[in-house]
């Protein structure tokens, strides 16, 4: 099997975790779980629950455990996403080739399905620890299960993705020559990389990963978090609405300054692929390899969408 079919069997994979793991639409509450679930069930690469389990592998871990997490973590991406789009922020209309949540259910309840998914994420991850059942090391394991929320609350909040959206909003108010490379790698590096640091760090941790690797995975999920935004920020300016589903051209719309702007076009193209080995160069360095997680590495270098 070659990489793209072994990345699209793991990509149903994680959309039949999620899809598990995802409320019914009944009761008074139908219309905020309608927009939770079009919002979640509206495609994506699924790339964060992938590497998550990639992670989880990478350390010898072979249970379910890392499944709650799986699709909380992209409960959490995707409630930022439908946050993201409002006209409040970034007022876009399609995402993934539809329209966006508050186009189609309105802006409060597109406010309500990001917030409820993200209640859900937390409710979900929590379910993990009924996952562990009797064993001799049964102390460690509720010790990982709660390192693992500890590092899904941090990443996704104030200190990770949530700040650097809030920098990123008040990048928006500074004249363009007042946005330095040091503040855009901030908002990179916590607005995106964020939840990229914290699927490898959980994977590794439900595996039973020692500090000191949780740690190195971290720096090279740094690197690849940042290189996907980069390549993000490519993508808007050289692809078009049928490849990439949502429309191009949005940051320049929203006077957004971006790596692109900044360092320009072939610079950034480098700057993903110098990040994008260094990272690699940090996953190689385990005792164990996964040739799959490498390879995945690779291909955001690049994808074109």
């Amino acid at each position: 099997m070659n990489f793209k079919e072994t990345l699209a069997e793991k990509t149903v994979h994680a959309e039949d975790v999620l899809t598990k793991y995802l409320p019914e639409e009944k009761g008074y509450q139908k219309k905020v779980i309608e927009s939770m679930n079009y919002s979640v069930l509206a495609g994506g690469k699924r790339l964060r629950p992938i590497l998550m389990e990639e992670s989880f592998r990478l350390f010898g871990g072979n249970s379910a455990i890392v499944e709650p997490f799986m699709a909380a973590l992209e409960m959490i991406h995707n409630y930022s996403l439908v946050h993201d789009d409002l006209p409040a922020m970034d007022n876009d209309e399609y995402r993934r080739g539809r329209k966006t949540t508050w186009n189609v259910y309105g802006e409060g309840m597109a406010v309500l399905a990001g917030d409820a998914l993200l209640n859900k994420a937390f409710e979900t991850a929590a379910e993990a620890f009924s996952m562990i059942g009797e064993a001799a090391d049964i102390a460690a394991r509720y010790a990982a299960v709660a390192k693992a929320l500890q590092i899904l609350a941090n990443k996704a909040g104030i200190y990770g993705m949530i700040g650097g959206q809030c920098a990123d909003i008040c990048a928006e108010e500074l004249p363009s020559d007042q946005v330095t490379k040091e503040l855009l790698w901030y908002i990179h590096k916590n607005k995106t990389a964020a939840l990229i640091e914290a699927a490898l760090m959980i994977g590794a941790v439900l595996a039973g990963a020692s500090d000191e690797a949780v740690k190195k995975l971290e720096q090279a999920a740094e690197n690849i978090g940042i290189a996907f935004q980069i390549q993000d920020d490519i993508l808007d300016v050289t692809s078009s609405l049928e490849v990439l589903g949502k429309p191009v051209g949005s940051d320049e719309k929203n006077h957004k300054v971006t790596y692109v702007r900044l360092n320009g076009l072939e610079q950034s193209k480098k700057d993903v692929e110098a990040l994008s080995e260094e990272a690699l160069k940090i996953l190689s360095s385990f005792d164990r390899r996964n040739e799959f997680l490498e390879d995945l590495v690779r291909a955001l270098i690049t994808r074109e969408k």
